[in-house]
């Protein structure tokens, strides 16, 4: 018996949502590509909005001792992660927190790490804040990615990296790095004066009995070194309020990143994001249980229905809501793909080599969603790349 209602499908197509605009002009079209759910938020969160609004002035706003009081039980309860409040610093978001940190510990034409295929942002960062990208590939073993760890270190002494942008757990590809692959980052990292950032915004959403570890709490020396961003947004569906929070433990590095915050005026929040984040992680745990569940029976109905009636290679994630999906046993180039997926499948899937070279026939799909949609999009993938 479930408490929640994770089957029926919220109609969007009058909340401009991004993920849904083309459905307005073409209703055959179904979105599976934005990382976003199409599932209501918690009845509590939906509460603090509605009292938020009756309260007819919406000035500016601080962080309240109860704000701060939430996110700190959630990461001890939920991740074994215990720190001072002083720590935390918001900011309206994930990826504004990762360009804050290039600008404020490297230079122009600085190396700036990430490991591709990953959440294109990342590059797009680097580059456009003139640092050098240094793509350092991930390889495929046994179903998941995995680290080079001797290409890895080559790059950074070659390359003279400066700061390294970890994704954990990783998107595209589900994988939750385990302590072991953490702690010779970590190594790597202390042993050539790395800055490492650690993009850790799916943390909740740990599936099949895997744990996610957050980098700080595999050895208390990593703290010296590191940032750890994430927020309530991605688990509890609510991005749209633009609401995150960086973990900063070294005081130095603490500080650099909020003048640099301040020089961009970054540092106001919206009142909104800190009333749905407390809402969300003081009540929303019985939400993320029966959640997670749905999306572990998703992910296996589309990996068997692909494996047994297609020639779609599926990485089965380990964690997040998303599905890398390897078409390279098809005789098509990836503009032919791209172009059946959207135009014969009627779908949106995040195309592959936005998420580097890496990603050349592969698609990314999004499976949060009402069962019976993921059912339809299934069925669509598999009429047009029947075995």
């Amino acid at each position: 018996m479930t408490k929640y209602d994770f089957t029926t499908l919220p109609n969007r197509l009058t909340h401009h949502t991004y993920k849904w605009k083309e459905t307005e002009t073409d209703p055959e079209i179904i979105p599976a590509w934005i990382a976003d759910m199409d599932f209501n938020v918690i009845p509590e969160v939906r509460e603090a909005v509605i009292g938020y609004a009756d309260q007819m002035v919406y000035g500016y706003t601080y962080a309240s001792d109860s704000l701060y009081q939430s996110i700190l039980d959630w990461e001890k309860e939920e991740h074994g992660y215990s720190f001072d409040k002083e720590a935390i610093v918001f900011i309206e978001g994930v990826v504004p927190a990762i360009s804050t940190a290039i600008q404020a510990f490297t230079k122009e034409g600085d190396a700036v790490l990430i490991n591709t295929p990953v959440y294109p942002p990342f590059a797009r960062s680097v580059k456009l804040n003139c640092r050098k990208l240094i793509e350092n590939s991930l390889v495929e073993k046994d179903g998941l990615f995995q680290i080079d760890f001797d290409q890895l270190e080559k790059d950074i002494v070659e390359q003279e990296v400066k700061l390294y942008v970890l994704c954990n757990p990783h998107n595209p590809g589900g994988r939750v790095w385990d302590r072991e692959v953490l702690e010779k980052i970590g190594h790597l990292c202390q042993k050539h004066g790395v800055l490492l950032v650690s993009d850790e915004i799916h943390q909740d959403l740990a599936l099949f009995g895997h744990r996610h570890t957050s980098f700080n709490t595999v050895d208390p020396s990593f703290k010296d070194f590191s940032l750890i961003l994430t927020s309530a947004t991605k688990t509890f569906n609510i991005a749209g309020t633009k609401n995150s929070y960086v973990v900063i433990e070294n005081p130095k590095l603490r500080t650099a990143f909020k003048q640099r915050q301040l020089a961009n005026n970054q540092h106001e929040i919206s009142g909104l994001g800190y009333i749905a984040t407390e809402a969300a992680y003081r009540h929303g745990k019985p939400w993320l249980t029966e959640l997670k569940q749905v999306f572990e029976k998703h992910i296996d109905y589309v990996v068997d229905e692909l494996h047994e009636k297609t020639k779609i290679r599926v990485m089965k994630p380990q964690g997040t809501y998303l599905l890398w999906l390897d078409f390279s046993a098809y005789p098509y180039t990836d503009d032919e793909l791209h172009a059946k997926i959207h135009d014969q499948a009627k779908l949106i899937l995040n195309r592959g080599t936005d998420f580097g070279k890496e990603g050349n026939l592969h698609a990314r799909l999004n499976v949060a969603a009402p069962f019976t949609l993921i059912e339809e999009i299934t069925k669509r993938l598999v009429e047009t790349f029947l075995k």
